[in-house]
């Protein structure tokens, strides 16, 4: 395999990696601990 196609195959999949773990992150079960600025200083 030439070195040009194993480093676009290991962006890809860090790329997909890190959307995953975003995607994990915000509507997975971590988000019950994250906070809404906006409902948190609403008048």
């Amino acid at each position: 395999m030439e070195p040009a196609i194993a480093l676009n195959i290991s962006i890809g999949v860090a790329l997909v990696a890190i959307t995953g773990y975003a995607i994990y992150t915000a509507f997975g079960p971590p988000s019950k601990n994250l906070d809404d600025p906006f409902e948190e200083h609403e008048d």
